[in-house]
């Protein structure tokens, strides 16, 4: 069981994490950044999922199932927008997310 002073410490872990992510996500202008930020993102989630379960009595393994199921949701996501992204780049020969507009 973690005190309080740990989960202070995963949690600031998880939101530096998902600040990283958040501010990849929005200042890249590069396809396959924004989707490594956005796992950033995801990750920071399954952190906080795993802490919240360890920490709380009555959930038992709950976060643990949740980040479980984020996991495989994340990877199906990563896989379809990666699929997505290869069709556009077949259309347009360039990552750069502002030529994508028409699309």
């Amino acid at each position: 069981m973690l005190n309080n002073v740990g989960i202070f410490h995963y949690l600031t872990l998880a939101l530096f994490l998902f600040l990283i992510g958040l501010c990849g996500a929005v200042i890249s202008k590069n396809v396959i950044k924004i989707l490594i930020s956005i796992e950033f993102m995801l990750t920071a989630v399954n952190i906080n999922f795993t802490v919240f379960g360890l920490y709380s009595k009555n959930l038992a393994f709950d976060g643990y199932i949740f980040a479980l199921f984020y996991i495989a949701t994340g990877a199906v996501e990563l896989a379809i927008a990666i699929y997505i992204f290869y069709a556009m780049y077949r259309h347009k020969q360039t990552s750069n997310i502002e030529e994508y507009d028409d699309v």
